[in-house]
């Protein structure tokens, strides 16, 4: 796929959402992408067709996050819970334009590439924590220490809540990127969520920490 191709994807279903790509976003997006393409062949970082690029894989990867990095503020610090491939992680960190920001993925292998891919788009302040969140969460050095947590996940168990808030500054943001349609709960500990649509299958839902 030339640059041409992918600025053309990104650029028809960014407008689909209702966006515009800056130039040097799409740059980077696409910095991104030849790196997850390139080692998806070596390691399973996705199940999306990164080869074709068809209008879900582009959502799920780029769009999504892009999208719900205009209902947060810029230059936060990020942690990412689950990173895998390293969406939404990285490009919500760069449309975001975020301070510094934090992966956890308990796979050795995928943390290799998360490495390389926040080194290769030039996110400052990047690292990658190879653990499990169950594991990180009790941990007294992650707490209080992030504006916003991100994961993307088809389901949170009841126990989760409270281990994604424990990293949460007072007054952070924690954010849930799901399908269109799935409940969410008021855990304690959290204002009232708010949803947003994202893309014509996928929202986002955001709540703020109290205390």
């Amino acid at each position: 796929m030339t640059s041409e191709e992918f600025r053309g994807r990104v650029d028809a279903r960014a407008g689909a959402a209702g966006l515009t790509l800056d130039p040097g976003l799409a740059a980077r997006l696409e910095t991104y992408y030849r790196l997850l393409f390139a080692w998806n062949q070596k390691i399973n970082l996705t199940a999306l067709n990164v080869s074709e690029l068809p209008d879900d894989a582009v959502d799920r990867l780029f769009i999504e996050p892009v999208a719900a990095a205009g209902h947060v503020g810029s230059g936060g610090r990020v942690l990412d819970v689950g990173s895998g491939g390293g969406s939404p992680a990285i490009p919500f960190a760069l449309a975001s334009s975020a301070s510094a920001l934090t992966m956890v993925e308990s796979r050795s292998r995928k943390s290799v590439f998360l490495r390389e891919a926040a080194r290769a788009v030039a996110l400052p302040q990047s690292r990658v924590l190879t653990a499990r969140f169950e594991d990180l969460s009790d941990l007294p050095e992650m707490h209080n220490q992030f504006d916003v947590v991100t994961i993307r996940a088809v389901k949170v168990e009841d126990a989760d809540w409270a281990r994604l808030r424990a990293p949460l500054c007072s007054g952070g943001t924690l954010l849930f990127l799901h399908q269109v349609g799935l409940s969410t709960p008021h855990p304690d500990g959290y204002s009232s969520p708010v949803t947003h649509p994202l893309t014509e299958k996928a929202a986002l839902s955001i709540w703020q920490r109290l205390g």
